[in-house]
């Protein structure tokens, strides 16, 4: 059976802005496709399970101890608080510490059941010793750095097909020869630095579908090739589609569809375990972002069910 997590994720207070008023981007989506994925019959209850929060122990194999105690202390310094996008709150960092945990146990029922999800994570430009881009702790690095330290995983390869550079996950992993990261992104998008994944592909904006599936198509199976993992982790952001505010490529919902099953059919015919976290998606109109990732988690019931 496929697993999601979801947790009590978005029955958490939504963090607030200066003016009192809940952020509705990127949080309303947590709320909104749980809800979806029950009412149309795609999962049932059963599907979903609550993670805890992470254990101190795995973040701060990746993250560092200053960090990690600013955060958990809410002594973040303001100009880091700007760059990560919203104000931070107790429930926030809760929040995150539940969303780590929950890409772990994705990661350990991948291996019993070949996919689970995490409705939530993805949270790519939380680098080692800071935030940003509305990210606070690296949930595939964290999830990445127990496996490999428990035996659970020798080599991992990390397909980000967010439309922005996993830039912190790059730099987290920079010098740890068993974990891969191909990053395929915007060229002219956020972050305005990049930073060296092991393998960036950067699309010039207006990519659409079909250039698009084929970069994607040319390179994943030659990367498993190569790298030769035992695990995979997938950032399925679906900021790619010509709707997001904040994406600059041009796929339809059907071409991020497309992704999302060639991701999944790579995995199955290698036999690779295969855990997935949501990542971004801004599109002016929420039921855009709902029905784009509801497909990825459509696409897996469907494969791996």
């Amino acid at each position: 059976m496929v697993q999601l997590a979801y947790a009590p994720l978005y029955k958490l207070p939504l963090p607030t802005s200066p003016t009192g008023e809940p952020h509705r981007f990127p949080m309303l989506k947590y709320e909104l496709i749980p809800e979806q994925l029950l009412y149309e019959g795609t999962c049932t209850e059963a599907n979903f399970f609550a993670p805890a929060p992470v254990d101190d122990r795995w973040v701060l194999g990746v993250h560092t101890v200053g960090y990690v105690e600013q955060l958990k202390t809410l002594t973040v310094p303001p100009a880091m608080v700007r760059r990560i996008g919203f104000p931070l709150s107790p429930e926030l960092i809760q929040r995150e510490w539940i969303i780590t945990q929950g890409t772990i146990d994705c990661a350990l029922l991948a291996q019993q059941h070949g996919c689970a999800l995490n409705v939530a994570g993805g949270t790519h430009h939380a680098y080692p010793d800071r935030g940003e881009g509305f990210c606070l702790l690296n949930d595939v690095g964290v999830a990445s750095y127990f496996l490999l330290e428990t035996g659970r995983a020798k080599r991992i390869l990390v397909i980000d097909l967010d439309v922005h550079q996993g830039n912190g996950t790059a730099v987290m992993f920079q010098n740890e020869p068993r974990v891969f990261t191909f990053s395929m992104h915007g060229k002219d998008n956020y972050p305005l630095k990049k930073e060296q994944s092991d393998l960036d592909i950067a699309l010039p904006t207006g990519t659409t579908d079909e250039p698009y599936l084929t970069a994607l198509a040319d390179t994943l199976p030659r990367l498993i090739h190569q790298h030769q993992p035992d695990f995979l982790f997938y950032v399925a952001g679906v900021d790619v589609i010509a709707t997001d505010r904040l994406g600059k490529l041009a796929l339809s919902r059907e071409g991020c569809r497309q992704r999302d099953q060639f991701v999944f059919d790579t995995a199955i015919r290698h036999g690779l375990p295969l855990a997935v976290s949501m990542g971004g998606g801004y599109s002016p109109r929420i039921a855009d972002i709902v029905e784009a990732h509801c497909n990825t988690f459509r696409v897996a019931m469907a494969k791996f069910s």
